[in-house]
């Protein structure tokens, strides 16, 4: 079965880093669009930021852009989520999923969804 498999989250003071992986479970990530998603308590789920399959384009939120970087290696089929100067409310459940190449951040059409990673960030 399809699935994508999030890890690297955790507890983290304001202010610090997490590095976020995204693999595929049962396929490859190549030639995929690979976008970032999450889930506050009590919020609605949002796309933080996406990546293209090959050509390097990237898209992020409003709210994390110059905090987060995305990048893929393709070679080792994993895409990464690069987090500083992280926020208390940047606290949320992180998933990744296939997105379409014409729109990032369009949940509806996005595939292959993880179990999310948490990442909690407080003092």
């Amino acid at each position: 079965q399809r699935h994508l498999v999030e890890s690297g989250g955790g507890l983290v003071q304001p202010g610090g880093s997490l590095r976020l992986s995204c693999a595929a479970s049962g396929f490859t990530l190549d030639g995929y669009a690979v976008g970032w998603f999450r889930q506050a308590p009590g919020k609605e789920r949002e796309a933080v930021s996406g990546i293209s399959s090959s050509d390097g384009s990237t898209y992020y939120a409003d709210s994390v852009k110059g905090r987060f970087t995305i990048s893929r290696d393709n070679t080792k089929g994993r895409v990464f989520l690069q987090m500083n100067g992280l926020k208390p409310e940047d606290t949320a459940v992180y998933y990744c999923a296939v997105v379409s190449p014409m729109d990032y951040s369009d949940q509806q059409h996005a595939d292959y969804w993880g179990q999310g990673t948490q990442v909690t960030v407080s003092s």
